[in-house]
Order: structure tokens, then sequence, then C-alpha cells
């Protein structure tokens, strides 16, 4: 047993398994069959042959069981629903979305829920076009001013869809070296784009993790804003078990989220599981809960606090936050300068002085809509 980063982790068992299946080792085959489908009904010729995928899955299988080899009832525990009054709040989906779930649970609160949850909420080819509209549709509606993200069922995501996603990879379309890298550049700055849009979004993102979040969850979370997770959560940088490096986010925000280079290598060349209490006392996450439900609730009623500020002074404040981490302290502060010249001409200045001198709420000031 050794310690890292205050939690213990064991080393694996070498013994000799005992030929009964676990109820781990069941889920963990599901996993597999999720990441892994190959659909006999519906070929598809621009996609390798199914003796192809067979034959992948075979290799593929020891890193998609180690990745879900966790505690005992971690995977096995259903996280429950959100509270019934979160639920009655909701509104119906906006767009015709078949990876994501939209809702607006509060008045100026969006909820953007991963929702393949038959499929462990798995990355496929249709949620990373889905979420560049959905957060393109969220910055110029002007009725928004902060998102929450969750994942439906089990977990929060189990990563990128493999097989689903196999033709852009496998298969680069061009008659030589030079276009098939051509064309291979094209398709990741595209998935790149998938998560760079949340960190583009002027409204702040919350988003809260239940149970694993492993490979393209992590791209996702870092371009957030604000990380919440429960107890039995994990994060796994996931790439290089799978013969790659990680190429749509995580290697370069994650440094900036925790502030450790070296724990950001750790994680990033072994691939190891980065538990809840660990994710916090390092900064991936800013608070832990006991579970989905608690979490939730903590989630909606922080936005609720972001949402009932102004609007020009919360979008701006996270434009430049994003500008400084980029930037020197002297940019930074002459792109502020640059900001305010024009920002501090809002009416919601005086609205929120007014509303602080009668010892009002700011959920009470009538900002207007940006």
């Amino acid at each position: 047993m050794r310690l890292t980063g205050g939690r213990r982790h064991r080393a694996e068992d070498t013994a000799p398994r005992p030929q009964t299946r676990r109820p781990e080792e069941e889920e963990e085959e599901e996993l597999l069959e999720v990441q892994l489908e190959v659909s006999s009904a519906r070929p598809r010729p621009w996609l390798p042959t199914r003796q192809d995928f067979i034959s992948r899955r075979a290799m593929l299988s020891s890193f998609v069981r180690s990745a879900f080899r966790t505690k005992p009832g971690v995977c096995q525990t259903a996280v429950r629903a959100m509270s019934a009054s979160t639920s009655s709040a909701s509104a119906s989906a906006a767009g015709p979305f078949t990876s994501l779930a939209v809702s607006r649970p509060a008045d100026a609160i969006v909820h953007v829920q991963l929702n393949r949850p038959e499929k462990r909420n798995a990355m496929n080819r249709a949620f990373w076009s889905e979420m560049v509209t959905c957060f393109n549709q969220i910055a110029e509606d002007s009725a928004c001013r902060v998102v929450v993200v969750s994942g439906a069922g089990k977990i929060f995501t189990a990563g990128i869809d493999l097989m689903d996603m196999a033709s852009d990879v496998l298969q680069p379309e061009g008659d030589d070296t030079a276009r098939n890298a051509w064309n291979m550049r094209k398709i990741i700055t595209k998935y790149q784009e998938t998560f760079s849009v949340i960190e583009k979004c002027p409204k702040p993102v919350v988003v809260g993790v239940h149970s694993a979040c492993v490979g393209g969850g992590v791209d996702l979370i870092t371009a957030c804003d604000i990380r919440l997770c429960t107890q039995d959560a994990w994060f796994q940088v996931k790439e290089v078990d799978i013969g790659l490096a990680a190429d749509v986010g995580t290697l370069q925000r994650l440094p900036k989220v925790i502030g450790s280079r070296s724990l950001v290598n750790e994680l990033a060349l072994t691939a190891r599981k980065l538990y809840a209490d660990e994710a916090k006392s390092c900064g991936l996450v800013s608070r832990v809960f006991a579970d989905k439900e608690a979490m939730m609730a903590a989630a909606l009623e922080m936005a609720g606090e972001i949402a009932s500020r102004s609007p020009v002074a919360v979008q701006g404040t996270k434009i430049n936050l994003i500008y400084s981490r980029d930037h020197s302290v002297a940019e930074g502060l002459d792109y502020m300068a640059t900001w305010n010249m024009s920002m501090l001409q809002t009416q919601d200045v005086m609205k929120s002085a007014q509303a602080s001198m009668e010892k009002k709420s700011l959920k009470t000031v009538p900002y207007s809509k940006l």
C-alpha cells in the first residue's frame, strides 16, 4: 500500500482471481460493450470491418476493465435523482439533441446534462457537434445567466465512444500522407472546439461530477469555471493507456487548474485515478458532497447566487479571469482597464449600490438581460 496526495492506493492483487463473476466485472463488461459496440444490423462501409472491431476489442478490454475497477460498491450504487422540486421546475429540452438534455430548472439557469445513461454517457459522434451547437445557443441566449452541467445515470462519463469515433481516428481521408495529416488536423481541431466552446461562452459554467470521469470527461470539466463532485467521484486522464496523448484540452488546461506540474505529469503519464479527496486538496474541485442529490442541490443554489448578480459584472469577470490566466499581469490590467472604461457606464452599478444601501437582496434587483 502506498500513499499519494493523502490517499491510500492499494497495490494490485497478484493472486489468481476466482472464476465466479463479480458484479463489478459484469459492469466492466457492460461498459466495454458500450465503448466497443458493433452494429451488425446496420453495417457502415466507412468503418473498419466487424472482424477488426472484434480483434481490437480484445486489445482494448484490459484498459477499460482497469478504468472501472474501483472500490466495491462505487460503480454499483445508482445515484439518486435530483429532488422533486428541481424536476418540477425544469422546462422542456431546448434543441433537437440526442446526446444532451437541456432544461431550465430555474429562472436564468440552463441545465445541460450528458444524456446517454445506457451508454455511460460515452461521447459519440453526435455529442461532439451537439455540445458546440448547445453552448453557442446559450452564449446568445440573453435570458440565461449561468449554466450547470451534469451527467445522467450511474456515472458522469466514460469518455470517448471508441467505436463510434473509429472512422474519424483510424481512417482519415486523403490520397497520401500529407493529405491524411491535413485532414486529421482538421478533425482534431473540430473536437477541440467541443470543449473550448464552454470556455468561450461568457456565461459561467458550474459542473457537477459523480462517480467516474474518464478521458474526455477531464477535458470537459477543465473547461468549466467551477467544479463540484461527489464523495465517490474519481478522475482519470486515460489517453496514454490507449496509445495517444490527450489532444482536446486536458494537457493545456489541467496544469492551470491544479497548479502542480508534478501532479499533472503523474496523472497524465501514469493514467492513475484521482479520487475526490485528493481532487479537492489539489484544487481540481472546490467542494465535495455526500451524494449526487446533495451536489446538484448545491450546484443549483450556487448558480442561483451567480444569476442574481449583474450579468454585466458576472460575464465581464469570467472573460477577464480567462484573459488574465493566459497573459501577464500587466497585459491583464491593461485589458481590464479597456474593458471597464465602457462597462462601468452600466446602470447595474447604481442598481447594485442602491440595493446594498437599502439592505436588499440582489435577487430583487431587476437587471436588464444581456
